[in-house]
């Protein structure tokens, strides 16, 4: 039996975080493929194999890091839509995001997310955050999409 590789939906609007977590998953030593949207309704659209994405076959691991403020759809409205849908419902979501709210950490949590992660400001702090989290995604396990039709 094949294994698919994980594939990591980064969910981030601000270009300059988005290669951030890029490369330092990548000097972390994840290869696997990152692919990146710009606000959550691409994210949806992704998930979902709709609009630009419905080419799309969803057939191996996916994770998805998820920012929250973003344009259009914010990354809690995304969450709460993966996690009441039963076909998206077992996908883990991580929230990596500069929010600390206690309220919106636990509305998270409430919500389904797997992990919730507050960027640090400063740089090198949000660097080894990244490397850190790139540790943990090269242990975890996460099972294959179900068929979206």
């Amino acid at each position: 039996m094949v294994t698919q590789q994980l594939v990591v939906l980064l969910a981030e609007d601000d270009e300059g975080h988005a290669s951030l977590v890029r490369r330092n998953l990548k000097r972390a030593g994840i290869a696997n493929e990152v692919v990146h949207v710009k606000d959550g309704q691409e994210a949806l659209d992704y998930i979902r194999c709709q609009s630009t994405y419905s080419t799309r076959a969803p057939n191996g691991p996916l994770l998805l890091l998820l920012d929250i403020n973003m344009p259009r759809i914010d990354g809690v409205e995304v969450l709460r839509q993966v996690k009441t849908d039963a076909k998206t419902a077992k996908l883990p979501v991580i929230m990596l995001t500069t929010t600390d709210d206690p309220r919106e950490i636990q509305k998270c949590y409430q919500l389904g997310c797997s992990v919730y992660i507050t960027k640090p400001v400063a740089y090198e702090e949000f660097i080894e955050a990244i490397k850190r989290l790139g540790l943990f995604l090269a242990i975890v396990k996460v099972p294959a999409e179900t068929d979206k039709s």
